[in-house]
């Protein structure tokens, strides 16, 4: 299963934002260990700049989302704590989006 969340981001903290996810990528061998606990595969993060501020693109594959998002709720690892600091401080909401396409095989 493909989730995709659209996030705002607090224009004052895009610098921040830009600087965790660097750090995500330098610390990808964590991120794939924490991978293992909720069962996901893959996630990605897409900036845009729109013209109502900066926004997040969020793309987290995982088998069973809602599980996922539990064990990352309740996660032992310091680099998911660290990631829920970092995006309670630069994200100001979600931007609820139409699914308008989802075709699977």
């Amino acid at each position: 299963m493909l989730k995709i969340r659209v996030l705002k981001v607090r224009p004052d903290k895009v610098d921040r934002l830009k600087d965790w996810l660097a750090e995500g990528m330098r610390r990808a061998d964590e991120i794939r260990e924490t991978f293992h606990n909720e069962g996901v595969a893959h996630e990605q993060g897409f900036l845009l700049s729109t013209e109502d501020g900066p926004v997040l693109v969020y793309a987290v594959e995982s088998a069973d989302y809602e599980a996922a998002k539990r064990a990352f709720a309740e996660s032992p690892f310091p680099i998911d704590a660290e990631h829920k600091a970092v995006m309670a401080e630069v994200i100001e909401g979600e931007i609820p989006v139409p699914l308008l396409l989802d075709v699977r095989l």
